[in-house]
Order: C-alpha cells, then structure tokens, then sequence
C-alpha cells in the first residue's frame, strides 16, 4: 500500500471463501467513499486497515481536502456511528469524554456521554486544544474506556480515533507529544488533488452534489461491523515467517542509528507495523507476509514516531526521505 494509491484490486484466489466475501465488501468502500470524494483511494485503504488493526489514525493536510467529509462517508458506507469535534483552545477534557450532571429529579448525578462514545471519532484540529484535553483521549484510546469518578466506562466496538492536524499555521498550536503521537497507528497524508481530480470535484458541485447531504450522493452501506470482525479474525490467522520479523526489527533499529533522526522507532512502533503489514497482506488476498507488505506500510506507520534532528531539519531532510534511505540500506529477505 502506498499513498499514490497503489491497486490491490487484482487479489489472488482464496480458497477461504467467507474470507473472500469479507474482503470484497471490505474493498468495496473504496468504490463508495468515492461517490462523495474524489482520489483519496489510498487514504481509504489506510482507514481499512486502521479499523482491521483497532488502530487509530492521524490524517493530515491543508483545509479543503475533503478531509471530514471522507470520514464521514466512511462511517456511512460501514454502517458505524459517527461524531466529530472541533478542538479549541477552551475546549474541556469534560466536553470530549463526557461529564457528571445532577439531576434535579432524583437528586443524583448522572452521567452524559461525550462524544467519544461513539465507532468513529473526527477529533478536528486536536493540535490547537491544550495538553489537558489531548490526554482525556488518552486512556479512551489505549484503554477504550472512559473512567469518571474512578468508574470505568466502555466505549463501543469497534472505536476508532481519526484526528486531523493542519500542516500550516503552526501559531497557538500545541504539538502532541511523542508519547500521544505513538499512539496512532497510522499518519496518513491526505494530498491536495490532481488537475483532472479537482475538476471532477467542481463538476460534481456544479451538477447538484451537497456534501451534507451523503443520501442524495447516493451513498449506502456496503460493509458492517460484523465484517470488520471477521476481517480482524482473519488477519489474525496471517503467517509471518520469523525472517519477516526480523526485517521489521532491523529497519526500526536502523532509525535509531540514523544520524539524522534524534529519535527512532520504538518497540511498540516494530509491532504496529508487523500488523499493519498483515492487514495489508489479507487485504491483498495472502496468508502470509512478504517483506513488499512491510515495505509498502512503513511510511504511514512510522513517519510520526521518528523525529528529525534539528540540523538535518535545516538541511531540508524529511522523515519520509529518512525511511526511504533506511528501507534502501536494509536488506530485505528473501
């Protein structure tokens, strides 16, 4: 999987059929998110092993790529609950996670839900809210529960975090630390669209398309939580040979020797991206993963949990030219 949107259409043959089924419906998305939205195939693809991982996902762009309509469409065509929430400098840990409120009629408090009781979470803009409120998603994401007054609280299944951080106008922001950004599974880059893809989009407009309006887009759902779950119990079942393993490790060891980054992947990014390499490789219609999966996954997996040293930074270095040298050094096996 790359973000230039490589084809995955052309799966081999399974002889798991139910397998087969899931999958389809699963790639189907693809063909129904872009009803409403125009060449974010791959960002689709990423969101689709996000939920297959029970990871969560940073999608980051300028204003105007379609970004919360694209989550919206997805959540749609999944048949999963959807909220979003724009955060603010103001905005309160209560106002995300939910509050106790008393109640004038039984004298008692009772809990109202934030919106992250919900299947699929747009937390808009998270850079430009505090630190307090940006950790109130911290347990809701890892623990996928919510705890006030020291009672836990469940969220449903499947919960998924998609938070969007504007690449510009960094002024009043509050960057996320590296603890929180290691928390996402994946850093998606939602690109500004081609010639040919922006002049799909006006002609859309121009024929009557309403993006609040995801009915009359003709959007319905072609996959459900059910499939979601089959879908994870596959991946599950994906062989990984040990030599594979080992290729995962050693690309995140070579980050941290990189003298260009002053931070390297950890421990816990080498397993997110074993499993994002699975997903992809069940998407891809494999039981097992090729050293090509983990290639095709590294960037999105890890480009938010290495950190450019300041020199390398001036010099013009990217962390996407960074993992590309490191997947260029390390030899893949055979």
């Amino acid at each position: 999987m790359t973000e230039q949107g490589s084809d995955i259409y052309g799966v081999e043959p399974s002889d798991d059929v139910p397998a087969q089924d899931t999958r389809a419906a699963l790639m189907a998305l693809r063909g129904e998110v872009a009803k409403a939205v125009v060449g974010q195939d791959a960002v689709v693809t990423g969101l689709v092993i996000a939920l297959l991982c029970r990871g969560h996902v940073l999608l980051e762009g300028v204003p105007g790529v379609a970004k919360t309509l694209l989550i919206r469409t997805l959540a749609q065509a999944l048949r999963l609950d959807f909220k979003r929430v724009q955060f603010t400098p103001d905005l309160m840990p209560g106002d995300v996670t939910g509050s106790l409120v008393y109640d004038n009629r039984t004298s008692e408090f009772e809990f109202r839900e934030g919106p992250v009781f919900t299947n699929l979470l747009l937390a808009d803009e998270i850079n430009r809210t505090p630190p307090k409120t940006q950790a109130s998603l911290l347990e809701s994401m890892e623990e996928r529960q919510v705890s006030v007054e020291g009672v836990p609280r469940p969220l449903p299944d499947p919960f998924v975090v998609c938070a969007t951080q504007n690449p510009i106008e960094y002024e009043g922001t509050y960057p996320l630390p590296e603890a929180q950004l290691d928390r996402f599974l994946l850093k998606l880059t939602v690109p500004v669209p081609s010639r040919e893809e922006e002049i799909a989009v006006l002609q859309r407009h121009a024929s009557g398309f309403d993006p609040r309006d995801l009915d009359a887009a003709g959007i319905k759902p072609v996959a459900g939580p059910a499939d979601l779950a089959a879908g994870r119990d596959a991946v599950r079942r994906i062989r990984v040979d040990p030599k594979v393993s080992g290729y995962v490790v050693d690309l995140c060891r070579a980050t941290r020797q990189s003298p260009s980054l002053q931070l390297g992947v950890s421990p816990r990014g080498a397993t997110a991206l074993l499993a994002t390499a699975r997903a992809w490789a069940w998407l891809s219609g494999r039981d097992y993963v090729r050293p090509d999966d983990v290639k095709a996954l590294a960037r999105p997996t890890l480009r938010h949990r290495v950190q450019l040293r300041p020199e390398a930074e001036l010099e013009g270095a990217t962390t996407d030219g960074v993992l590309d040298g490191v997947l260029t050094t390390v030899p893949a096996p055979r």
